[in-house]
């Protein structure tokens, strides 16, 4: 097993609470991480017919029937357990006593704040990062082949195709759980909804003009997005606009939690494809903004991401708030650095907000500049958001 950078803050945590939830999208490789780690819990899942059936009729008696130190899996099926396991919990008093692993977060978010608020860590893991990758000898050799081959476990560790197994992952889990949550009467607008979604990546999202390309109603579409979001298929991007009054765009971005996904959706059938791509500098986009968010998720931490962008069209691909702290991000697809990537970066700091550290992520060398940009390549986008170490 390639070892996930998740599994340190996992288990710290279960030192310091009763019960830790792990949240993320379907085959990302959360069981695996639970059970590598805590092979001497035992381990339900309630994708298993009979299981299911008794948690459901005698909750009770489904969890009498278990000592302590159990994982949860597939807990969105069982979300009623949530409020057994309170009494049992605080009854026992101890921490590290369950492990809740779940796909998906609408019902379940609502289900821990009511019945385990105070007593739950939750942490979020994504498929691999090129950080998790790299640790374990898969270095790739170029951006497009990162985009095209996405991060899910199995494509790494069976060697598999990336294009047919985005496509059976895309009718397997994504068209199965979103039917499943939203009743779809017709599948095929759906269908077309999240591939024109896809062709709008990292674009402000205009939510009636999406609407009427798919046929539908703008509701529709923020339904459909809040769906995506909660199965952890789409990642929202807020734009940042605190004491900037009027002069900054509302709307947020859109990203895919795996750009192998991505690049399924747009059609793309082989890496050579990407470079060729009109939306080249969207897909690098998003390969950045998501390591990004990995490195946050894999310390435990929320992302704190956001984007700046004025009502002029100029702004910021990327921003990190630590504090009161914001570092800066231009994300640029090209290899050969040029000085007007900085131009967004400084004229921000001067004008918006000072900028603790400015970055421009590309395809190139890492370098300082006299002006206190940074550049730094892709592969090591992750070390701009590691916490510092705390010092005993």
């Amino acid at each position: 097993m390639i070892p996930r950078i998740l599994t340190a803050e996992l288990l710290l945590q279960l030192k310091e609470y009763p019960v830790v939830t792990v949240l993320g999208p379907r085959q990302a490789g959360k069981t695996t991480l639970v059970r590598e780690a805590l092979n001497h819990y035992q381990y339900v899942s309630m994708e298993t017919p009979d299981v299911l059936s008794l948690a459901t009729e005698d909750p009770k008696a489904f969890l009498g029937s278990y000592q302590y130190k159990v994982i949860l899996d597939e807990i969105q099926r069982a979300p009623h357990l949530l409020s057994y396991l309170q009494g049992m919990v605080d009854e026992n008093g101890e921490n590290g006593q369950f492990v809740l692993i779940g796909s998906h977060q609408l019902e379940l978010r609502t289900a821990i704040t009511q019945s385990l608020a105070g007593r739950t860590g939750i942490l979020n893991l994504l498929p691999f990062s090129i950080e998790e990758l790299e640790s374990a000898g898969l270095r790739l050799n170029t951006f497009e082949e990162y985009i095209f081959t996405g991060f899910l476990p199995r494509i790494h560790a069976q060697n598999q195709r990336p294009h047919m197994a985005y496509s059976n992952y895309y009718q397997t889990y994504v068209e199965r759980d979103i039917r499943q949550i939203i009743n779809l009467k017709n599948a095929s607008l759906f269908d077309k909804f999240i591939r024109l979604l896809a062709g709008r990546i990292g674009q402000l999202i205009n939510f009636q003009s999406l609407a009427s390309d798919v046929g539908v109603t703008a509701k529709t579409i923020k339904e459909w997005l809040s769906i995506l979001e909660a199965s952890f298929i789409v990642f929202k991007l807020r734009p940042y606009f605190e004491n900037f009054g009027k002069r900054v765009t509302k709307s947020p971005k859109y990203y895919f939690t795996d750009t192998g996904l991505l690049a399924y959706l747009l059609n793309i059938e082989k890496a050579a494809q990407v470079t060729r791509d009109p939306l080249v500098g969207y897909l690098f986009e998003n390969l950045v903004v998501l390591e990004a968010l990995k490195a946050r998720y894999n310390c435990g931490l929320i992302p704190n991401l956001y984007f700046y962008r004025d009502n002029h069209g100029s702004g910021i691909d990327l921003l990190y708030k630590s504090g009161r702290n914001i570092t800066g991000m231009e994300i640029k697809s090209a290899s050969t650095f040029d000085n007007s990537f900085k131009k967004t970066l400084l004229r921000f700091s001067e004008q918006q907000h000072h900028l603790a550290q400015s970055y421009v992520v590309y395809n190139g060398d890492s370098n300082s500049f006299s002006d206190g940009v940074n550049t730094i390549n892709f592969r090591n986008t992750h070390a701009i958001f590691k916490p510092p170490p705390i010092h005993h």
